[in-house]
Formats: C-alpha cells, sequence, structure tokens
C-alpha cells in the first residue's frame, strides 16, 4: 500500500509531492491516518534546511490532526479509530534529570515532530504514543490542527503566565499566534489588550474578544498601558525585536514579557525598568502532549476557533507560500483530500 507526502529533499529545495510506501508502527509507536495539517512559520526550519543535523530527505509538519490506524507493541490507553493530534513535542526520554521530575517538555533528549522524524505533511504518520493528545469530538480536524502547536504554545504560556482573572493581558501581533492569544486571554477572564501596528486589525482584534486595541503605529503602546494601569503579561507573538523591546515600559510592578515567538535579532532590554518594577522577559516553549490536551479542551469548552484557510496537500507549495508570505489569516492547514476547497 502506497500513501502520498510531500518531503523536502535537500536544504532549500522544492516540496516534491511523492508516493511512499505506509509505514508500520514499532514498539511503543502508533500509526495515524491524517486528515489534516497545519503549516507553522517554523517549518522553514526543514525547508531551509536550518535545522542542525537534519536529515534529509524530511516531511515537516507538527500540527497534525486525525485518527489511529495501526497501534504497535507495548502500546496501551490508546486504540484503533481514535481521535488524536500530534504537536511540536515529539517524544522524550523519560530517563534524563527533566524527565525524572516530570517536566518532560524540558527532556535534554526531546524530539521534534517533522523535524527528528517524519511528520504531517502525509496522509500517515508514525508517532511515539507519549505525543499522543484526543482531540474532542466537537473540534474538525481542521481546527484541531493549529491547536497543537500556534494553540497550545499560547495557551500555555497565558495559564502559567502567573496572571490572575481581571488583570491587564496584553497580546502583541494579531496574527498566527496572536488572534488565538487574545482569545484565550479574554475566555481565561483577563482584560484583554490587542496590540497591533494600523487600525485595520481594531474591529477583528474585538471580535476576537480584546476589550482594548491599541495601535503602536499611532501611539506610543507602553505608555498606553500604564494609562490602563500597566499590563500583568504582555505575551509578545510578533517575531520584530524591536518593537518587543519596547514594550518592557508598558508592564505593570511584577509585570512578564513572555515571548513565544522567536526574533532572528536579540532584544534590546534597558535593567532600570526591569530592576525597578521588579519586571522580567522571558521565554515560553511550546508544551507537551497532555498540555495540547488541555488546549484542546479548553478550546472545545470555551468556543476558541482558529481562523484558517484550507489547502490539499496537492496544492502543498502555494499553501506554504501563503504563509511565509504572511499574507494568510491566519493559519494555513493542508487537508488530505485533493476535494478540498482553499
Amino acid at each position: 500500500m502506497k500513501m502520498k507526502a510531500a518531503q523536502i529533499s535537500k536544504p532549500g529545495g522544492d516540496w516534491e509531492l511523492v508516493e511512499r510506501e505506509i509505514p508500520e508502527p514499532g514498539a511503543g509507536q502508533v500509526r495515524v491516518k491524517v486528515e489534516a495539517c497545519g503549516i507553522c512559520h517554523s517549518d522553514m526550519l526543514v525547508k531551509e534546511g536550518i535545522w542542525p543535523r537534519l536529515q534529509f530527505p524530511r516531511v515537516p509538519g507538527h500540527e497534525v490532526a486525525g485518527r489511529i490506524d495501526a497501534v504497535g507493541g507495548d502500546v496501551t490507553g490508546w486504540s484503533e479509530g481514535q481521535r488524536v493530534g500530534v504537536g511540536w513535542h515529539g517524544g522524550h526520554c523519560f530517563v534524563c534529570e527533566q524527565c525524572r521530575r516530570g517536566d518532560f517538555a524540558m527532556c535534554v533528549n526531546r524530539k521534534i515532530t517533522g523535524i527528528d522524524f517524519d511528520g504531517g505533511y502525509a496522509e500517515y504518520l508514525i508517532a511515539p504514543a507519549a505525543t499522543l493528545a484526543v482531540i474532542p469530538d466537537e473540534l474538525p480536524a481542521e481546527e484541531a490542527g493549529p491547536f497543537m502547536c500556534a494553540g497550545v504554545t499560547v495557551f500555555n504560556a497565558l495559564r502559567h503566565s502567573g496572571a490572575r482573572a481581571g488583570e491587564v493581558v496584553a497580546v502583541h501581533g494579531i496574527g498566527g499566534l496572536g488572534h488565538l492569544g487574545v482569545q484565550y486571554a479574554r475566555q481565561m477572564g483577563f482584560r484583554t489588550v490587542a496590540l497591533g501596528r494600523g487600525t485595520d486589525k481594531e474591529a477583528l482584534a474585538k471580535k476576537l474578544g480584546a476589550h482594548h486595541y491599541i495601535d503602536s503605529g499611532s501611539a506610543d503602546a507602553a505608555a498606553e498601558l500604564q494609562k490602563l494601569g500597566g499590563a500583568r503579561v504582555i505575551l509578545a507573538t510578533a517575531p520584530n525585536a524591536q518593537a518587543i523591546s519596547a514594550l518592557v515600559d508598558g508592564l505593570s510592578a511584577d509585570g512578564n514579557l513572555l515571548v513565544p515567538a522567536a526574533p532572528a535579532e536579540p532584544l534590546t532590554v534597558s535593567m532600570l525598568p526591569l530592576i525597578n518594577g521588579r519586571r522580567s522577559v522571558s521565554g515560553w516553549y511550546s508544551g507537551t502532549a497532555k498540555d495540547s490536551q488541555d488546549t484542546l479542551e479548553f478550546s472545545a469548552l470555551t468556543g476558541v476557533h482558529p481562523m484558517i484557510e484550507k489547502y490539499p496537500l496537492s496544492r502543498v507549495a502555494e499553501a506554504y507560500e501563503q504563509m511565509h508570505s504572511g499574507k494568510v489569516r491566519f493559519r494555513v492547514v493542508l487537508t488530505m483530500s485533493d476535494a478540498a476547497g482553499d
């Protein structure tokens, strides 16, 4: 039996639509029949061959939604037909110091789906059972996919941010991560502020749940945040180092500039505002399969939805370019049926 897959054979290479043998799961693994897979900006690490020691050819994709198709040996708790997602976190060793503490996300030997092994730009995927998240029945596959990376990253960051209900939480950037961050912040009970450049996203930001919108192109965002009492948390989702650095002065006392985005340039932050306000700047790493499952369940419970554009796998090059150009609003999702529209 054959399956279709989209692969990259060399750094910077073109997309190749190929047929491969459908793989069999080994011990501790399952085979997932992929229904949808989101295209994430991080997939450029494979496309351009940036990730160290990356082996080619490689099938990218770490926003996977589908059903278990086959179960390997030594797998308990999972069965054929279950709806599951597979995200960025592609497994952990269970034996390193961090794993022994139960902090699997910080495993020193952690794997990444679509980088250390083939991902979801294919009709079938082999995944470690430890990476699976149950998809609630209410969520269609094309929405569940983006929750497995974009969703869990911002949801997990916010719920661990230290902010409490009623406090000001600002989301910088209304894009792939930010449009979900605004929804989560509102549903978690925060006084939600959206930060964007220009007025064109104000109506959307408020529709997504923002109580306030600040146009950083025409106003000093930090000063405007201080008028609201300062932000307990600023979730920086737009990878612009200069813009992120300028937000420190918008924090309240004990405020946290929380950065899940990864700008290419370093931040430039003065220590004095940090010291005087006991403020901090911190990063956030995605999460484990259980974190992803929590994200899926919270999204289904509270009505959080990604804004998506669907493309069939056969149009992978076009779909990737739509993401890479920044034209998409706001997540591109590959579906495994050529009948799917865009």
